[in-house]
C-alpha cells in the first residue's frame, strides 16, 4: 500500500517469541509522525507485544526472544548496546488500566521530571500545569493538588497517567486500550485529547473497538495471528480493505486463511 507521509517509527521484519511460541511474524510496516495510528486485530493477534516492542516492555517477559529493527528517528532500539531507560523515557506508555503512583496529584506529575533532573519548583509547578492542561484535567483538579491521586475518579486518574507520560517530554505516545476500563463520556475525554496531542506527539494506540479506531485514527494497523495483514491511511482502509481478512473482520464476519 502506498504510503505519503514522514515515519517516525520503521519496522523492520520483526519477530518476537515468548518460551517457543511466535507471536509477531516478520512485522515491517513505518508509523507516521505526529499522526495517531491504531492497532487492531482479534485477541491473542500480537496488538500488545507491538506495542510493547516499540519501548523494549517486551524484555520484562520470560523467555522472550526478538529480533529484526525497531528505528526511532534512525536509531535500533532493540540494539543490546542501547540505554533502555531512555528509549522508555522517549517511549511514553498508557496502560489499560489506570496506574496512579500513591502519592499526590502534583507529586505524580512531577516524579518523572525530578528523576530526570529537574529541581526547581517553579520549573516543576509550571511542567505540572502544563501537562495537566494537555491532558484536560487541570480544571478540575487545581484547587487540590495535594490530595492523593487515588481520590480522583477512574476517567480522571487516566488522564492523570496521560499527564505523568507528558511530563517527561516523549517523542511517542503509546497507548495500549486506554479507554477499555472507562464510561464512555471519560473515554470520550481521552480520545478527544489524543487528537488534540497528535499536533506535537506520534500516538500509537491499541484498541479492540472499530468505532474508536475509525473516529480517531489516522492510519491503521491490522495483525492476525501474529501477521501483518493490511495498514494504509484509515479512510482508505476501512472504506477499501485490500485483503480478504481485513473485509471479513471490518464487517464482523470469520476470517477463514
Amino acid at each position: 500500500m502506498s504510503e505519503v507521509f514522514k515515519p517516525l517509527v520503521v519496522i523492520q521484519n520483526l519477530n518476537v517469541s515468548y518460551e517457543g511460541r511466535h507471536v509477531l511474524k516478520d512485522v515491517t510496516v513505518n508509523i507516521p509522525e505526529k499522526q495517531i495510528t491504531a492497532i487492531i486485530g482479534p485477541s491473542g493477534c500480537g496488538k500488545t507485544t507491538l506495542l510493547k516492542s516499540l519501548n523494549r516492555l517486551i524484555d520484562l517477559a520470560d523467555g522472550v526472544k526478538f529480533s529484526g529493527k525497531v528505528l526511532v528517528n534512525d536509531v535500533n532500539i532493540l540494539d543490546s548496546r542501547i540505554d533502555v531507560t531512555e528509549i522508555r523515557k522517549r517511549m511514553g506508555l498508557i496502560s489499560q488500566t489506570p496506574n496512579p503512583l500513591p502519592m499526590s496529584i502534583y507529586d505524580n506529575i512531577a516524579y518523572g521530571p525530578r528523576i530526570h533532573g529537574t529541581k526547581g519548583k517553579e520549573e516543576l509547578n509550571q511542567i505540572v500545569k502544563e501537562c495537566l492542561q494537555a491532558a484536560g484535567l487541570w480544571d478540575e483538579v487545581k484547587n487540590r493538588l495535594g490530595e492523593p491521586a487515588s481520590k480522583l475518579s477512574i476517567g480522571q486518574q487516566q488522564r492523570l497517567c496521560l499527564a505523568r507520560a507528558l511530563a517527561v517530554q516523549p517523542e511517542v505516545l503509546l497507548c495500549d486500550e486506554p479507554t477499555s476500563a472507562l464510561d464512555p463520556i471519560s473515554a470520550e475525554h481521552i480520545e478527544r485529547q489524543l487528537v488534540t496531542l497528535k499536533r506535537d506527539y506520534t500516538i500509537v494506540f491499541v484498541t479492540h473497538i472499530l468505532r474508536q479506531a475509525k473516529r480517531i485514527a489516522d492510519y491503521v494497523i491490522f495483525l492476525y495471528l501474529g501477521e501483518l495483514v493490511e495498514h494504509g491511511k484509515a479512510v482508505t482502509f476501512f472504506t477499501k480493505p485490500r485483503d480478504s481478512r481485513t473485509r471479513a473482520y471490518i464487517e464482523g464476519k470469520s476470517i477463514t486463511t
